[in-house]
């Protein structure tokens, strides 16, 4: 049986066993492990080396604050919450409404969760707050005043840590639910309106027993989005 929490050998692994996991071992990540991880994502390449990233590492009383006080919010249908930015285009286009069909579907349905079971369906989404029960939780952030380019830059970083993580043994899920709160985790934080919330990260070692953490989405071929011209 493979070990789902075994490190990645090389790059290629870790890019192969990286996927979003939504089940976490309650183990502590060592905090060296942390700060190891999030120090490599200073080498991801940006332009003119503007390093536009800004992250919170969450851990104990902060990560079971933070989260839980999102949880409620969205438990309670509390009113007035706003993203700070659209993370999906108004209506969403084939053929990517097809894969976030496909990618919704198939995990609800990997949990049980029938099409309409709005209570199921509410149930499951408010762990997304507490970052899955992972032992970490990040938070990241951006200066509003930056432009397109620094948030392309910005992906880069998250999957430098994401890979890095698989390189430690450990696993992630990236979550754009946690930037549905902004005014929630800027509070928490202590930030000011000049910080756009991009999205948070649960980070731990995987729970290999959970049935979530079977479902993978399926990817399209390597011809369907590259085109080798010689």
């Amino acid at each position: 049986m493979t070990d789902i929490n075994k490190p990645a050998a090389d790059v290629f692994d870790a890019a192969h066993t990286r996927r979003s996991i939504r089940a976490y071992k309650p183990d502590a990540v060592p905090l060296e492990t942390l700060r190891e991880i999030v120090a490599l994502g200073r080498h991801a390449p940006s332009g003119s080396n503007i390093q536009p990233w800004r992250v919170h590492v969450l851990t104990g009383a902060a990560l079971q604050r933070v989260g839980g006080a999102i949880q409620r919010a969205f438990l309670s249908d509390e009113p007035g919450h706003q993203r700070d930015y659209e993370y999906y285009t108004d209506p969403v286009v084939e053929p990517y409404l097809a894969r976030r069909r496909a990618c919704g579907w198939g995990l609800y349905g990997t949990l049980g969760i029938g099409r309409g079971d709005h209570e199921k369906s509410k149930a499951y989404r408010a762990t997304n707050y507490t970052f899955f029960g992972a032992p970490a939780g990040l938070i990241f952030t951006i200066d509003r005043e930056l432009e397109k380019g620094s948030w392309l830059d910005y992906g880069m970083f998250l999957q430098t840590l994401m890979l890095a993580a698989r390189a430690r043994g450990l696993h992630t899920c990236a979550e754009a639910s946690i930037a549905s709160y902004p005014d929630i985790v800027r509070r928490e934080l202590g930030l000011d309106d000049a910080w756009v919330v991009i999205c948070g990260m649960a980070l731990g070692f995987a729970d290999a027993d959970a049935v979530v953490n079977t479902f993978q989405p399926p990817r399209i071929a390597l011809d369907d989005y590259a085109v080798f011209v010689d």
